[in-house]
């Protein structure tokens, strides 16, 4: 009997309830890899987590050194981000790690420079006469004059699984939002309020390194518990980064999510976020990386990591992808760490 050779895969950033998490779930369905951890913080979840080969915190001012001297030393064949700060300080080091053989599961950078800057996102998508909610940049308070209430307000920058996203109802609450964020020398998003009522969506687009769709697969989210939603009211509502919901067929939706990721010429995992207006998909938010739903749909039949990862191995897809239909539903779980053990 032949002995399986495992590939030994790299997550950084595995904090607990995050992408990496869910990665590592992911990776954990089959049986082909070897996984490993990294993440700066003593207190992440998932360097204490059963089933890693082996994890370590590098150094926050030698991150970069670190992770790839532990790539070195553990034959490390793939390095997936678990968030978009690795993503950002991986993918402008993605030459260092491919001269050492070592290959970064991420989209082009293009792609990555355009979509971790919302504004340049919003900017290109309506250049590309794709629909979208207004948005702008905050300058100065005289903006807040002429746009619709509510809105939404949150970084340019950093804004992915809804940090720092809040809703406006009028004027003087926009500026106490606007002139707070200003404080924090953040570039700033205000954006049209999209309402809610014929729901909301995470859309997954993968697509290979020629910008050819590999699968869509699109979760209406559903909002039973405090888990799945910033601000819940009888008029609005915010989500959270932590979705859950029920993976359905729409074929109209597919379309048009994969126009957009073929539109701005995506070559790898894409996350859009978005309501419907006027019958017509509208993204609120497009992140160019595996989303933290990426497990849930492995549950549902595709699981996007590996397909991916097996891509960039041996330039292979799958013949067929059979998505299930249904809810998948999520909560938190917990472990105890001894104090010596941090």
């Amino acid at each position: 009997m032949h002995q399986i050779i495992k590939e030994n895969i790299l997550i950084a950033g595995i904090a607990g309830a995050s992408l990496g998490t869910e990665i590592f779930k992911s990776l954990s369905d089959t049986s082909k890899y070897n996984i490993f951890g990294a993440d700066i913080s003593p207190y992440a979840y998932g360097l204490y987590q059963n089933g890693f080969k082996k994890t370590f915190s590098p150094r926050e001012d030698k991150y970069i050194e670190d992770i790839l001297n532990f790539a070195k030393n553990e034959n490390i064949k793939i390095i997936i981000p678990g968030g978009e700060i690795p993503l950002k300080l991986l993918s402008n080091k993605k030459t260092l790690f491919e001269n050492e053989g070592i290959k970064l599961a991420i989209n082009n950078l293009k792609v990555i420079d355009l979509c971790t800057d919302k504004i340049k996102t919003f900017n290109k998508l309506k250049e590309l006469n794709i629909p979208i909610p207004k948005t702008e940049l905050y300058l100065n308070k005289n903006q807040l004059d002429h746009i619709s209430y509510p809105s939404i307000i949150k970084p340019s920058k950093n804004s992915g699984g809804s940090i720092n996203v809040y809703l406006a109802e009028n004027k003087s609450e926009a500026l106490y939002i606007c002139e707070s964020m200003k404080k924090n020398n953040q570039s700033i998003l205000i954006q049209e309020y999209l309402n809610s009522e014929k729901g909301e969506f995470t859309i997954g687009v993968l697509s290979d390194a020629h910008g050819k769709i590999i699968q869509s697969i699109i979760m209406k989210k559903v909002f039973p518990s405090k888990l799945s939603y910033i601000l819940k009211n009888k008029k609005h509502l915010i989500s959270s980064g932590y979705s859950q919901g029920e993976f359905i067929n729409s074929k109209e939706l597919n379309i048009q999510a994969e126009h957009i990721a073929q539109s701005i010429q995506s070559t790898g995992p894409l996350n859009i976020q978005a309501r419907i207006k006027n019958n017509i998909l509208y993204p609120f938010e497009i992140n160019p990386r595996f989303s933290a739903t990426t497990y849930l749909r492995t549950l549902a039949g595709f699981n996007e990591i590996d397909i991916y990862l097996q891509y960039l191995f041996t330039n292979k897809l799958p013949n067929n992808i059979n998505i299930k239909t249904g809810f998948c539903l999520r909560s938190l779980t917990e472990q105890f760490i001894p104090k010596d053990q941090l």
